[in-house]
């Protein structure tokens, strides 16, 4: 089923990229919750492999959620995932759910954005078509967590840049009546994060490979005094 999707994508998927959709994969076919960490530097890829498992959960009757930890990254996802699923481009227009053909798909996947700074009336709009299974895909900020909001076939979380979420922030989440699977993202764990790894209360996914083309990152430390240049 997922062929179709990944042969519409404007790039080839790296070996790193399918290694790691088959372990999230596994995982998701399982009855007990998956608990899994995605490690990779910015830019090899990560949104890609969230996509494809949130896509198979659509394609199981199932919603999913990808909860940012600021309104820009939840719109650039928005954006970035609605691009990729549909084979049409879609423009930052001010959209907060669109409805879009996946290739190889009979059925239309609905994808929706939630930000804290919506409108009163856009946010009721989203939380009755949550509650009413007519969001396939819902991506926001905290504003994912606040009482109002009712996933009731949610089956998947991911957690883009989990170190900068609270510890009851993503459980509130992933604690959940349905029990969903969970993704973690991030190109930097934080120590409490590496050790649950080895603790065994997350398994870890490591994309180790860059897509063709992409300059390396180099990441510096700067002295204070050099601030201003830095910034510069």
């Amino acid at each position: 089923l997922m062929e179709p999707f990944f042969e519409s994508l404007p790039f080839q998927l790296t070996g790193a990229q399918y290694r790691v959709i088959e372990e999230v994969f596994a995982d998701i076919r399982l009855s007990k919750p998956m608990r899994r960490m995605l490690q990779g530097d910015v830019g090899s890829g990560k949104t890609v492999v969230a996509a494809a498992a949130m896509l198979a959960s659509v394609q199981n009757g199932y919603q999913s959620a990808l909860m940012a930890p600021t309104e820009i990254l939840a719109e650039q996802h928005f954006l970035t995932i609605c691009n990729l699923l549909s084979e049409t481009a879609l423009e930052a227009d001010g959209k907060y759910v669109v409805t879009l053909q996946v290739a190889g798909m009979d059925k239309k996947v609905v994808v929706g954005l939630l930000l804290g700074s919506h409108r009163k009336r856009v946010k009721d709009d989203v939380y009755a078509m949550l509650t009413a299974g007519a969001i396939d895909i819902i991506i926001g900020t905290h504003a994912l967590i606040q009482s109002p909001v009712d996933i009731p076939n949610l089956a998947l979380v991911v957690v883009d840049e989990q170190h900068r979420f609270g510890v009851m922030q993503r459980a509130s989440l992933s604690d959940r009546g349905t029990r969903p699977h969970v993704l973690a993202m991030s190109a930097t764990p934080i120590p409490r994060s590496l050790a649950l790894t080895v603790y065994g209360d997350l398994d870890a996914s490591v994309i180790d490979e860059m897509p063709p083309g992409r300059e390396s990152i180099r990441t510096r430390w700067v002295e204070s005094e050099r601030r201003d240049t830095a910034y510069g």
